[in-house]
C-alpha cells in the first residue's frame, strides 16, 4: 500500500511490521452437513479448513522414527488426510495461517507436554496446542497441569505476524522438539511439509506488508498557540475513550480491541490527573486499518471526533506535514480504505477477524 493521499498520514509500517501489533465475531465453528463427519460446510472465515473426523479404516500415523509426513494442504476441500484415531470432531486447523504437527496415542497425559509446552514459547511465533480427550467428542486447549490423557494432539504454530514470515529454523524446531516428546512416549506423530509451509508464510506475509497500513490524523493549534490538554481529555472521556497505562486514550469495541486511539505530541503521555491550564503541541488520533472491523465506519467516526476536538480546542485537523484535512482528502483516504478492505476481504482476512488480529499482531 502507497501513501497515495496528500491530506493526511496513512503509512505502510506506520506501526513497524516488527512493533505492530474491530461488530465481527472471531473463527466460528464449522457447520456439520446431514451427511456425517466427513461432509463439512465451511461457515468460518473463508480459507478455514476443518479436516474430516478420523476413521477407524483411515491409514494410521507413522510411528516416532518415521516422521514429516507431508500434510494436504489445498484451498478447496482435500480428500482425509492422515487419520490418527476415531473421533466424531476433528481439530481446527487454519491453513491459510498455521503450520501443523499431529500426535496420536492410546492415551497421553497433559503433562508429557509440559516441557515442550514451555520450550515453544522461545520459539518466537505463536503456537496452538489442541487435544481430543480420550473417549470426548470437543477437542479443548491443552494445559499440561491438567490431569487429562488425550488420545489426538495437534500443534500448530502461525506461520507469520508483524515480525515477518516464520523461518524454516523454526517449523523445523517445533517439529524436532515434538518427534523428541514422540519417541520417548511411544507417540505416533506426523510433521507438515515444511518447505511448503515457508512458500505459505511468505506469501501470507507479503499479503500482509501490503495492507499493513496506520492512519493518523493530528489536531494542533492554530499560528503559535498550544492546545488545551485539559479539554482534550474532557472529550476523550466523554467518547467513552479509556485511558492505558501506556499514557494512550483507546476507543475500545465490545470485546476490548482497539477501534483507534488518542496520543499527545508532546513526549509527556497522558495521565489520569491533568494539570488545569496544561497544553501541548498537538494531538494525534491513531487508527490500525486492519486490526478495526467496519473500518470505513470507524474511520468516519475518528474523523468525526478529530473535528469536534480542533473546535473545542480551537485548533485544526491537519496531516502529518501540518497541511489541513480537507473533504477531498478524506474521501482519498475512504478510497483507499474500500479497495484495501476489498483485497483482505477476497484473501479471507476480513478486518477486525481473528485471524486479522492474529497475522496483525
Amino acid at each position: 500500500v502507497k501513501a497515495m493521499q496528500d491530506d493526511a498520514l496513512m503509512q505502510p509500517g506506520a506501526m513497524p511490521r516488527d512493533v505492530h501489533k474491530r461488530v465481527e465475531p472471531a473463527l466460528r465453528e464449522p457447520v456439520f452437513d446431514a451427511g456425517g463427519p466427513d461432509a463439512v460446510a465451511e461457515a468460518g472465515e473463508p480459507r478455514l479448513r476443518i479436516d474430516a473426523a478420523p476413521s477407524p479404516a483411515a491409514a494410521p500415523l507413522a510411528a516416532a522414527p518415521d516422521l514429516r509426513a507431508p500434510s494436504t494442504i489445498s484451498p478447496s476441500p482435500a480428500s482425509p488426510s492422515p487419520r490418527l484415531a476415531a473421533s466424531p470432531v476433528a481439530a481446527p486447523y487454519d491453513e491459510l495461517i498455521e503450520y501443523r504437527v499431529r500426535i496420536g496415542s492410546e492415551g497421553v497425559r497433559a503433562d508429557v507436554f509440559a516441557e515442550a509446552f514451555n520450550h515453544a514459547r522461545s520459539l518466537g511465533k505463536a503456537v496452538r496446542w489442541m487435544g481430543l480427550p480420550v473417549g470426548a467428542a470437543e477437542w479443548q486447549e491443552i494445559q499440561p497441569w491438567r490431569e487429562v490423557n488425550y488420545q489426538q494432539v495437534v500443534v500448530t504454530m502461525q506461520l507469520a505476524d508483524r515480525n515477518g514470515a516464520v523461518q524454516e529454523d523454526q517449523l523445523s524446531a517445533l517439529c524436532a522438539m515434538l518427534q523428541g516428546t514422540a519417541q520417548t512416549h511411544h507417540l505416533r506423530i506426523a510433521c507438515g511439509d515444511v518447505a511448503e509451509a515457508i512458500e505459505r508464510a511468505e506469501a501470507i506475509d507479503r499479503f500482509c506488508v501490503d495492507v499493513d497500513v496506520l492512519i493518523g490524523l493530528n489536531v494542533v493549534a492554530r499560528g503559535e498557540a498550544a492546545v488545551n490538554l485539559t479539554r482534550i481529555v474532557h472529550e476523550a472521556e466523554s467518547s467513552g475513550m479509556a485511558l492505558g497505562v501506556d499514557g494512550v486514550f483507546q476507543l475500545l469495541d465490545s470485546r476490548g480491541e482497539p477501534l483507534y486511539a488518542l496520543c499527545n505530541h508532546d513526549a509527556e503521555p497522558f495521565s489520569a490527573t491533568v494539570i488545569e491550564g496544561q497544553t501541548s503541541q498537538g494531538v494525534t488520533l491513531q487508527f490500525d486499518v486492519p486490526r478495526v472491523p467496519d473500518g470505513l465506519k470507524v474511520f468516519d467516526g475518528m474523523v468525526a471526533f478529530g473535528r469536534k476536538l480542533a473546535n473545542e480546542v480551537g485548533g485544526i485537523l491537519v496531516d502529518d506535514n501540518l497541511r489541513p484535512l480537507t473533504d477531498s482528502g478524506i474521501e482519498k483516504i475512504r478510497t483507499q480504505l474500500t479497495q484495501i478492505y476489498e483485497r483482505m476481504e477476497a484473501r479471507g482476512v476480513p478486518s477486525g477477524s481473528r485471524r486479522a488480529l492474529r497475522l496483525f499482531s
